[in-house]
C-alpha cells in the first residue's frame, strides 16, 4: 500500500504543478485543436498529463528500489521500456508532428524491448487455431508486438472526455492487481498498484473540471503498461487464463476494431481519419440532449463530465467478469462474446435514436438543476 500512496501523492503534486504553470507553457503543451470533430472542450488545456503519471510511476519504482522490494529490478526494466512509448506520444503532444504510424512504431519497439528484457511474450491465447500458429518460430513475438501496440492505440482512441481513458485504465489496473494478489504474484501486483496510484493522482485534476488532459504520451504509456501487465501475468502464472487480459481490455480493443470496420467498410473512408461517431461521441450528443446547441463553457464542461460515467460502466461490464472468472477460459470467452454483442446493440440503438430509456432517464436526472432550500 505504501507504493500506491507514494505514487498517488507524487503524481497528484506533479500534475498540480503542470496545471498551475500552464500559462508559461500552454503555447507548447496546450490542446488548441478545439475545432476538430473529436474535440469537446471550450478552452486551451495542457495535454501533457502523462508527465505527472510517469513521474508518479518513477517515484514508486524508486521507492521499490530503495526498499529492495520484490521485483524492483523487474519494475525498473518495465518502466524503461514504457518510456519509449511515452516519449513518442509526448513529442506529439508538444509538436503535433508525430504521425500515428510513428507512435505505433515506438510502441512496437517498447514491446520488443519488454520481450527481450522481461520475456513478455504471449505464451498462449486460448483461441482455437491461433495457439497452433504460436508453435511457429517468431509468431509469438509478432503477435505480442501487435497486441501491445493495438491496446496502446485503443486507449488513445477512447481518450475523448474528461476522466474517460484514465478511469477505465484505473479499473483495469485494479483488476490486474487483484488477480495478481490471488495468484501470489507480488511483483505484478506492485507494478499495477503503483501505476493505479499515479493514474488516480492525475485523475483528480482531470475529472470533472478537465484542468489537464492525458495526452498521447499518457495514453500510449498507460495502454502499453496495461497490455504488458496482462501478458506478463499470464506468462508468469499458468492458472490465469489467456482470455483474461483480452476481456480485461475488451472495451478499448473492440471500440478500435469497430471504428476501423465502420470507417473502412461502412463509410469507405481511411481508417486513420478522425470522426465524431465513436460511441462516447454519440452518448455525448444524443444522451445529453438537454444542452444541444449550447456552446458556453459551463454547459460544454457539464456535458463532458457527464458522458464519461456511462463508459466507465461499459468498461466495468467486461472487467467484472474478467475478475470473477480469471481462471476459467470457457466462461471468459462467453463473456467476451456477450460484451461485443452488447456493444454493437447499444451502438445501433443510439445511432437509430432508440437509446434505452434507462440511459435517457439517467441523463435527464443528472441534468436537472439543483434546487437550494
Amino acid at each position: 500500500m505504501v507504493f500506491f500512496i507514494s505514487s498517488f501523492l507524487v503524481a497528484f503534486l506533479a500534475t498540480l504543478l503542470i496545471v498551475r504553470s500552464a500559462s508559461s507553457h500552454a503555447h507548447l503543451s496546450g490542446d488548441t485543436d478545439k475545432d476538430q470533430p473529436q474535440k469537446f472542450h471550450a478552452r486551451v488545456v495542457p495535454r501533457i498529463g502523462g508527465v505527472g503519471i510517469v513521474v508518479g510511476v518513477l517515484a514508486g519504482a524508486m521507492l521499490m528500489m530503495q526498499k529492495q522490494a520484490e521485483g524492483w529490478l523487474f519494475m525498473t526494466g518495465l518502466v524503461a521500456c514504457g518510456l519509449i512509448a511515452f516519449s513518442a506520444g509526448l513529442i506529439e503532444d508538444f509538436t503535433k508532428r508525430v504521425t500515428p504510424r510513428q507512435r505505433l512504431l515506438a510502441t512496437v519497439v517498447a514491446a520488443a524491448m519488454a520481450a527481450w528484457l522481461l520475456d513478455a511474450v504471449i505464451p498462449k491465447t486460448g483461441i482455437p487455431g491461433l495457439d497452433d500458429l504460436l508453435l511457429i518460430a517468431g509468431v509469438p513475438v509478432a503477435l505480442t508486438l501487435l497486441a501491445v501496440a493495438g491496446v496502446a492505440n485503443s486507449v488513445n482512441i477512447i481518450d475523448g472526455f474528461n476522466g474517460l481513458a484514465s478511469m477505465c485504465v484505473a479499473i483495469m489496473l485494479a483488476a490486474v492487481a487483484y488477480v495478481a494478489f490471488q495468484v501470489g504474484d507480488t511483483t505484478i501486483m506492485n507494478c499495477a498498484l503503483i501505476t493505479l496510484g499515479a493514474v488516480l493522482g492525475f485523475f483528480v485534476w482531470n475529472y470533472p473540471l478537465g484542468l489537464i488532459f492525458l495526452g498521447d504520451g499518457g495514453a500510449y504509456f498507460l495502454g502499453f503498461w496495461v497490455a504488458e501487465l496482462g501478458i506478463l501475468l499470464v506468462c508468469r502464472n499458468e492458472a490465469v487464463s489467456p482470455i483474461f487480459p483480452l476481456l480485461l481490455c475488451a472495451y478499448p480493443i473492440f471500440e478500435t476494431l469497430f471504428t476501423m470496420y465502420r470507417r473502412r467498410v461502412i463509410r469507405g473512408r481511411p481508417v486513420g481519419l478522425p470522426d465524431a461517431t465513436h460511441l462516447h461521441s454519440l452518448i455525448y450528443r444524443r444522451l445529453m440532449r438537454w444542452a444541444v446547441g449550447k456552446r458556453d463553457a459551463s454547459n460544454m464542461l457539464r456535458r463532458n463530465s457527464m458522458t464519461s460515467p456511462y463508459l466507465w460502466v461499459l468498461c466495468s461490464l467486461s472487467v467484472c467478469p474478467a475478475v470473477l472468472w480469471w481462471d476459467d477460459g470457457s466462461t471468459l470467452s462467453i463473456m467476451l462474446l456477450v460484451f461485443c454483442a452488447s456493444y454493437v446493440a447499444l451502438y445501433r440503438a443510439i445511432v437509430r435514436f432508440r437509446t434505452p430509456r434507462v440511459l435517457l432517464r439517467k441523463a435527464e436526472h443528472w441534468a436537472a438543476p439543483v434546487v437550494e432550500h
